[in-house]
């Protein structure tokens, strides 16, 4: 798939995410759906591990309040990428083992790079947090 359509794999969470945005007390929840996930396909994102945990830290501070540096429409397009994937009704359909994932790591793929420089400084504000501790 080429970034078009990663695209539009995750616009259609997006009204989702805004009602997110308006509520943050719901992505507790959300987050903690994606992890579990996440860890039932550990295998099959090892490649996008790492930062698709640093993307579920960014939404945790957020909610919190601990870390509100992020834009808008970065919080809005990766609460809608963990959206879609959480959802078992995707572009591959999660129930098609071992294709069902490949799509859903797409499209974080495709958010990371989106959001690589405000992810980054999530890192440098979070690694900073440890020390001060």
């Amino acid at each position: 798939m080429d970034d078009k359509k990663y695209e539009e794999g995750y616009k259609k969470y997006e009204t989702a995410a805004k009602d997110y945005i308006e509520q943050p007390e719901k992505t507790k929840e959300l987050i903690h759906k994606a992890t579990k996930k996440a860890a039932d396909k550990k295998n099959a994102l090892h490649e996008v591990w790492d930062r698709l945990h640093l993307l579920f830290d960014l939404v945790t501070a957020w909610r919190k309040g601990d870390y509100k540096k992020v834009p808008k429409g970065s919080i809005v397009m990766i609460i809608a990428t963990i959206l879609y994937f959480v959802s078992p009704i995707d572009i591959i359909p999660d129930f098609l083992v071992g294709l069902g994932i490949l799509d859903d790591a797409a499209v974080i793929g495709f958010t990371l790079k989106q959001i690589a420089s405000d992810l980054d400084k999530f890192k440098a504000w979070k690694d900073q947090e440890k020390e001060t501790l």
